[in-house]
């Protein structure tokens, strides 16, 4: 029977650039797996002795996972942890081991804990996936771009993408190949399309063969993939033999609909308040598990996902810790790329979060995960309230491309209304995406008048827009950050008439994002006066 336990990856060696597949193992690193070895007496290794290391033990508290993270009370530190120096019978994670060179796969045990935590919640399709730890997923994106991609290679990407994404890959002389995206994310239709036609809109150029996408929370327009889209998405990639990089740092930030003000009924009038439905707070880790939707990894049978998971959105970025999912061939030459380049991740990172989690457990993790869902879908249900507060919202007539329009407070009955901006409600993440829709606005008319293009007088636009908001003493990331890069210098051209800004709701109180909205609702009404 063809099933998950049975089924290996199938071998895609093909893909693999010509610097990955000339990389050979660090001899080095082959000395440190015999200096375990018992009764071994190692004159070898140029390693530094534990005993001159000056950090004697580590000792921390951290909150249990079952804390109340939506609170607006400080939560107590119920749990100790603590890291010796040296090993006993009792306790195997050390310092000395932490401080120390050591394999570039990272803690055994850590990596163990997570193979056991992606077996249960992403299920992957295929036996053989293996977990390799990383220095967070910017630094396993690079890894990947370079077991991948040639110089002068096209990459798959959505048509608003991560900025840092990109940034890797450009001075290799690759280019983005925007694909378009709604409220729902990725499309599937203009990924086929795209790859349809390649020969006909690129002759003689070779065909890209790698997908990068951000499915969950999406950066910077907090869209999410179905698992109907994502099953579409990865039928076209198996057809066209794409490689699927799923950066998915916000997975486990998946929040239940939002439901405006005015239109909720008192059984649902949590679910778009700060206050958290009985849906949420009950607990139940397996039916947590069942409400995610579903990874590329799970749908994988072939071995074409890299999954990048990381820590930065569940544990704290500073960790710089994260690990890769993927097939046999490519965990091992990414383990070659590591050994000569970062090594491992730190070790004192790997220590405390195998610390951490271990203490927890993999029922504790999932709590944890649960109570992070929670605050997070309580702080994007405090923005879109805010925004509800300041401005009228009325249903979008493009309800494809964003939810609903910002009007003037108090004009929303009114038949000479003017939009302001569009915008969907977050579906996960961190982040709130307008388009800002200029066809009304006279400075923006005039700007067209004395510019030698559309193009030109919407930079402008924006550039006096973003310098008016600072003024004010609000600060959004100006949606130009996140244009594709199609060629040396070039960006992807942007839509015309229309701005965009993304906002975020993961880091200010409640209290500061109420000030924030109200400055930003001034600087409109003062541009659209």
């Amino acid at each position: 029977m063809d099933s998950a336990t049975t089924r290996k990856a199938i071998d895609l060696s093909h893909h693999l650039n010509e610097l990955s597949r000339s990389r050979v193992a660090s001899p080095l690193k082959d000395i440190i797996k015999y200096m375990k070895e018992p009764g071994i007496i190692s004159l070898a290794g140029g390693l530094p002795h534990p005993s001159l290391f000056p950090f004697g033990e580590m000792n921390t508290k951290v909150y249990a996972p079952a804390v109340d993270l939506c609170s607006s009370e400080e939560p107590s530190w119920p749990i100790e942890l603590f890291i010796p120096k040296n090993a006993s019978p009792s306790h195997k994670n050390t310092l000395s081991a932490a401080l120390q060179y050591g394999s570039s796969y990272g803690s055994v045990s850590l990596s163990s804990f997570i193979r056991e935590f992606t077996s249960r919640v992403m299920a992957p399709a295929y036996s053989d996936f293996e977990i390799l730890l990383h220095s967070g997923n910017t630094d396993a994106w690079n890894k990947v771009v370079n077991i991948l991609c040639e110089y002068g290679d096209y990459i798959l990407v959505e048509e608003c993408t991560y900025p840092s994404a990109q940034a890797l890959w450009a001075p290799m002389g690759c280019r983005g190949v925007p694909i378009s995206i709604d409220k729902d994310g990725l499309i599937p239709e203009s990924l086929e399309s795209t790859l349809k036609n390649w020969e006909h809109t690129h002759p003689g150029v070779k065909r890209p063969h790698l997908l990068y996408s951000v499915p969950v929370g999406h950066n910077p327009t907090g869209a999410t993939l179905s698992v109907e889209r994502k099953k579409a998405i990865y039928k076209i990639c198996v057809d066209f033999d794409i490689i699927i990089c799923e950066d998915d740092p916000y997975y486990f930030l998946q929040f239940p609909p939002y439901v405006l003000p005015y239109q909720r009924k008192p059984q649902n009038a949590g679910a778009g308040s700060s206050d958290i439905t009985s849906e949420i707070m009950a607990y139940d880790r397996q039916a947590y598990i069942e409400s995610l939707i579903p990874t590329f990894l799970s749908l994988d049978v072939q071995g074409r996902v890299i999954r990048l998971d990381t820590f930065s959105k569940t544990l704290g970025p500073g960790n710089r810790l994260g690990y890769f999912v993927c097939n046999p061939l490519f965990a091992e030459r990414l383990l070659r790329a590591t050994e000569v380049t970062t090594q491992a991740p730190s070790g004192l990172s790997q220590a405390l979060v195998e610390e951490l989690l271990t203490t927890w457990g993999q029922e504790g993790y999932l709590r944890w995960l649960m109570g992070l869902r929670d605050s997070y879908t309580s702080r994007r249900n405090w923005m879109c309230d805010i925004i509800a507060e300041n401005f009228d919202l009325l249903p979008s007539p493009l309800n494809i491309v964003d939810d609903v329009v910002a009007v003037q407070k108090g004009h929303g009955s009114t038949k000479d209304v003017v939009p302001f901006f569009s915008f969907s409600f977050p579906k996960g993440g961190m982040f709130l995406w307008i388009r800002i829709l200029l066809v009304s606005n006279a400075t923006y008319q005039n700007m067209k008048t004395t510019s030698s293009s559309n193009a030109i007088a919407t930079a402008r636009w924006a550039e006096a827009f973003w310098t008016d908001l600072i003024k004010e003493k609000i600060l959004l990331t100006p949606g130009s950050y996140y244009t594709p890069i199609i060629g040396f210098n070039e960006r992807m051209a942007q839509e015309p008439d229309v701005v965009f800004f993304r906002l975020a709701f993961s880091f200010e109180t409640r209290e500061m994002m109420q000030t924030g909205i109200e400055r930003m609702a001034n600087v409109f009404n003062r541009w659209w006066s």
